[in-house]
């Protein structure tokens, strides 16, 4: 079997990947696109990585199984007035995925479609990475969207201040720039392959999980924060209801910083000696892609496995 995805815009998605390998396990294929337009009209599966989608879209494939997944709810401004909209328009499909009850919730679909879960994982490559030799270079490093660190600059300029060693794995938003211009002691790599990056993260002594706590960052999975894990980074993090919640299901524990503090608050905290074992790091070789997926009952749905 061929599964169409149509991911849309150019968000981080290391799913398709695994989705693809996953596949090509079982003996099926994935076929990646940027919009529906690409996929042909007799297409068995599509498989949408949903923003908010026309109903025309939709309609081109009216043999085809269409499975609607929701990685995330909407993101601000007028977050909750977008999800309304979704709930309101988009087309109905034969399955939908969610990353979790919250975000099933926050959607609000209410029309019987079946649905499950599907949590992010995380590639294997991030476990081989545990073993790399060598004295870490930087003190702290931060992946992900680099558009979020517009939250935090006071919190890089106390590592500046504490004269911490910062990597920042990323190309930043022209907004930014002007920002990080007076960051010595940050390092910039730009856009970076997603297989070189366990490797730049093992170049730190702890991974920064800088997450706002607001909806729905603060009830979503940190895809940063599992890599750090996987590649045995401790982690120092932000203080919001879903890292509580995944330190305490994992027996993780991670340092948390100081809440709406200024640049010398924030250098203060980078400054004082913390003991090592006060950070413990999970084992999370349970949330591995290939295990993540496996459990999902939508393949026997589509006939791809017993």
């Amino acid at each position: 079997m061929l599964i169409h995805y149509v991911r849309g815009g150019d968000a981080y998605l290391p799913e398709l990947a695994a989705y693809a390998a996953y596949l090509e396990n079982l003996g099926h294929q994935a076929q990646i696109h940027r919009d529906g337009t690409s996929v042909p009209g007799d297409a068995a599966v599509v498989w949408w990585l949903c923003g908010r989608m026309p109903r025309s879209a939709a309609r081109r494939f009216p043999h085809a199984f269409q499975v609607h997944e929701y990685a995330s709810a909407s993101v601000p401004p007028w977050a909750w007035l977008k999800d309304r909209a979704k709930r309101a328009s988009q087309p109905r499909p034969q399955y939908r995925l969610f990353q979790n009850a919250w975000v099933r919730a926050r959607l609000g679909f209410a029309d019987g479609v079946p649905c499950e879960f599907r949590d992010m994982g995380i590639a294997p490559v991030f476990f081989a990475a545990q073993d790399t030799p060598g004295a870490p270079e930087f003190d702290a490093v931060y992946l992900g969207d680099m558009r979020r660190l517009r939250h935090f600059i006071p919190l890089l300029q106390g590592l500046e201040q504490a004269g911490l060693r910062t990597l920042l794995i990323g190309a930043p938003p022209p907004e930014l720039r002007a920002a990080f211009a007076p960051l010595r002691h940050a390092t910039l790599t730009g856009r970076v392959p997603h297989d070189a990056v366990p490797g730049l993260l093992r170049r730190a002594r702890f991974g920064l999980n800088l997450v706002p706590n607001q909806a729905p960052y603060h009830q979503q999975t940190s895809t940063k924060l599992l890599e750090y894990c996987a590649v045995g980074l401790p982690v120092v993090s932000t203080d919001y209801p879903w890292v509580r919640a995944f330190a305490q299901e994992h027996g993780a524990r991670f340092a948390f910083l100081p809440r709406q503090a200024n640049a010398t608050q924030y250098a203060r905290f980078f400054s004082t000696p913390r003991d090592p074992a006060a950070c413990t790091v999970p084992d999370l070789r349970a949330l591995a892609w290939p295990r993540v997926l496996e459990r999902l009952a939508l393949w026997r749905t589509l006939g791809l496995c017993p």
